[in-house]
Formats: structure tokens, sequence, C-alpha cells
């Protein structure tokens, strides 16, 4: 395969950078949101993924100034990652297996553990596991994901049943994983 100049986008041409404080309305761009509210609150997010393979950490520092609050992630796709990189129990693998609310608990609060700064844990961690077919894993169909949530002492998952194919079902679990992370914000108490 012969790849010519003319088929690789020119690096040079790259849109300036906006300002996350002008662009960071909802309906503009929740992404650009969040990591606005995470700045103003001086928060840090870790996140683990599973299903996303990284499409979530991409889409947060796709965002200028994500490197102020985005500690970083971990992409533990195999069963025995979610163990061995993010602390997951692993009896509670082998009895439910990756696709479960508990295990997307452990791994939102295991990032947050393993992705120190400083010697400080991210403040909230965020976790996607699930099936994004086109076949089921198990008993779970395509389309059924977890999202865990971890701040402070407490962890949260939240269930989504999704449609769509394998890219869809991936898209659709970042933009939720977005909301959610919102969403526990918008609980938080404001100083």
């Amino acid at each position: 395969m012969t790849i010519h100049t003319t088929d690789v986008p020119d690096p040079t041409d790259v849109p300036e950078p906006t300002d996350v404080t002008v662009n960071a309305t909802e309906a503009d761009d929740p992404t650009a949101a969040l990591i606005f509210e995470l700045t103003s609150r001086g928060l840090t997010i870790a996140v683990a993924e599973s299903l996303t393979g990284g499409a979530l950490a991409a889409e947060l520092i796709r965002i200028p100034g994500a490197s102020v609050v985005v500690a970083g992630g971990i992409v533990a796709y195999q069963t025995e990652l979610k163990h061995t990189l993010l602390g997951v129990d692993p009896a509670l693998l082998a009895a439910h297996g990756p696709v479960d609310p508990e295990v997307a608990r452990q791994m939102a609060a295991g990032a947050r553990r393993r992705l120190t700064l400083g010697g400080r844990g991210a403040d909230i961690g965020v976790a996607t596991t699930g099936v994004a077919g086109p076949d089921p894993q198990g008993d779970r169909q395509p389309g059924t994901v977890y999202l865990g949530l971890s701040i402070g002492t407490e962890s949260s998952a939240v269930l989504l049943t999704l449609t769509g194919d394998r890219a869809a079902i991936r898209a659709k679990t970042v933009r939720a994983a977005v909301e959610a992370v919102r969403g526990l914000i918008a609980t938080l108490p404001t100083e």
C-alpha cells in the first residue's frame, strides 16, 4: 500500500483552541461543559474503560485545558486486567463476569486509587463496562452497559440499555458517561 501525501491530513491545519469558559454550554458541547465544571470546582477525574476502549478518555482530553483535571485513563479490556490494574475483586469477576454493576463501581474506585498525582487519588472516578456486540457476552445482550461512578467514599452504578451497532453503543456510552459525571457534580455542594 502506498500513502501519498495528499492522503494525509496536514498537521498544521488545526483549528485554534477554543476557550472552555466561552464554549462550555451543555447545548454546544457537554464535554467542554464537564471540563469547565471540574476546573471551576478544582476536581480531578480518572477513567477506567472496557467496552469504550479509551474513547471516553480521548473525549475528555479533546478539550483544551483538560490536562488540569484529567488524571488519566486505564483501558482494562480483558477481564483479568480489571483485577490486576484496577483492583476489582477476582471472586466477583469469576461469579458475575465483567458486565456487572459492582464491577463498574469497583473499576471507578480503582481508577481513582491507581491514577494518583502527587500521592493524591483523583476526586472522581468513572468507568465503563458492557457489551458492545454484535454478540452477547454470557447472558448479557449487546447494549447492556454499566457506568461506574466514584467520589469520596461513595460508589454507584448506572445501567444503560442501548441500541445500535457496536460503534453506536460505544459512542452512546461515552456520551452517557459524560452526562453521568455532570449529574454527579451537580449534586455536590458549591463553595
